[in-house]
C-alpha cells in the first residue's frame, strides 16, 4: 500500500491486461481528490506531474513533495510520475526527488538526438530503480506525430525502444491533448499493430477527448497505462463554478476549492472501474 514504484503497478496492469489510471496533479486539492477516488475504488493509481505544473508552483520541489507525502498516507498504492518533461534536467531531479517514473518527453528533437538523450536519462534512471517511459513526436493539441491522422510507426517504434530500453512508449493513435470534448476516433488496428511490435506497455495520451467505449476497446486491443487530465480538470473546475454561484459571499477558497475536490472523488473511482474492466482480465 501506499507510496510504490510505478514499475510494480505496471507490470500488475499489463500482466493481467487491463488499462491503469494515470491522472494528473494540479495542486494539493486534486492531490487529495485523485487519491480519495483510488481508495473509494480500491484501485492503485499513478498521480502525474507535468513540467507546466512544475513551472505553476516555482518549481518541482514543492508539489513533488506534497504529492510524495500524500502517497505515502494512502491505504492504496499510488504511484507518483513526472509527466511530459523536456528539460533534461527536471527528470533528473524527479529521479533524485523520489519519483518512481519519468516521462522524458524528446519529440522536439530530431529522430537520432531523441534516441540519444531519451537512452541517456533512461540509463540515469534505471540505475536509480526508476522506470521510463517516452513517445516518439509530440501528443496531439502540441501539433506533431499525434495530431489528427499522424500514427506511430511499429517498425520505428520497435527501434527507438530497443536503440533506448525505455519501459513504456506514448503512442499515436488520434488522441489529442486538452481535448473537451470526447469525440476522438482511436485506430484500434494501429493499438494491436504496436501491442505486437513492442514488448513495452503502451500508454495513451490525451484519453481526456476519448469516450469511455473506445478507451475500453483501446485497453482491450493493448493499451495499458491511460492519461486522464482535462475530463477531471473540468469536474473540478465545474464544482467550484456551482459552489461560487450557490455562494458568492464565501470568501474561505477552503470551501470551494473542498467542493472541487470533493467531485473528484467518484469519476476517479468509475474511471479507475472502468479501465481494470475492459480488459482481458476477470477482476
Amino acid at each position: 500500500m501506499a507510496l510504490t514504484n510505478t514499475r510494480d503497478i505496471m507490470n500488475l496492469a499489463a500482466a493481467a491486461g487491463i488499462g491503469q489510471g494515470a491522472f494528473n496533479v494540479i495542486h494539493l486539492e486534486t492531490i487529495e481528490g485523485l487519491i480519495g477516488g483510488a481508495e473509494a475504488a480500491g484501485r492503485p493509481v499513478i498521480l502525474q506531474i507535468s513540467e507546466n505544473c512544475a513551472k505553476f508552483h516555482g518549481g518541482l520541489e514543492p508539489v513533488a513533495a506534497a504529492t510524495l507525502a500524500a502517497a505515502r498516507r494512502a491505504s492504496v498504492p499510488v504511484a507518483v510520475h513526472l509527466d511530459h518533461a523536456e528539460d533534461e534536467a527536471l527528470a533528473y531531479e524527479a529521479v533524485d526527488l523520489g519519483f518512481g517514473s519519468i516521462m522524458y518527453d524528446g519529440a522536439h528533437f530530431e529522430y537520432e538526438q531523441n534516441v540519444e538523450v531519451t537512452a541517456r536519462v533512461a540509463a540515469y534512471a534505471h540505475a536509480r530503480g526508476v522506470y521510463v517511459e517516452a513517445e516518439l513526436g509530440k501528443v496531439g493539441g502540441k501539433d506533431g506525430a499525434h495530431a489528427p491522422g499522424v500514427l506511430t510507426d511499429p517498425t520505428e517504434a520497435a527501434a527507438f525502444v530497443a536503440a533506448t530500453g525505455v519501459d513504456a512508449l506514448a503512442v499515436a493513435v488520434g488522441s489529442s491533448h486538452a481535448m473537451t470534448e470526447r469525440s476522438a476516433a482511436l485506430n484500434l488496428l494501429r493499438i494491436a499493430e504496436l501491442k505486437a511490435a513492442l514488448d513495452v506497455p503502451l500508454v495513451l495520451h490525451g484519453s481526456s477527448g476519448v469516450a469511455d467505449e473506445m478507451i475500453a476497446a483501446a485497453i482491450a486491443a493493448g493499451m495499458t497505462k491511460i492519461n486522464v487530465s482535462t475530463h477531471l480538470n473540468g469536474f473540478f473546475t465545474r464544482a467550484v463554478r456551482e459552489y461560487l454561484d450557490a455562494n458568492p459571499a464565501v470568501v474561505d477558497s477552503r470551501k470551494y476549492l473542498g467542493a472541487g475536490r470533493t467531485a473528484l472523488v467518484p469519476e476517479v473511482a468509475r474511471l479507475l472501474d472502468l479501465f481494470a474492466g475492459a480488459g482481458k482480465s476477470d477482476n
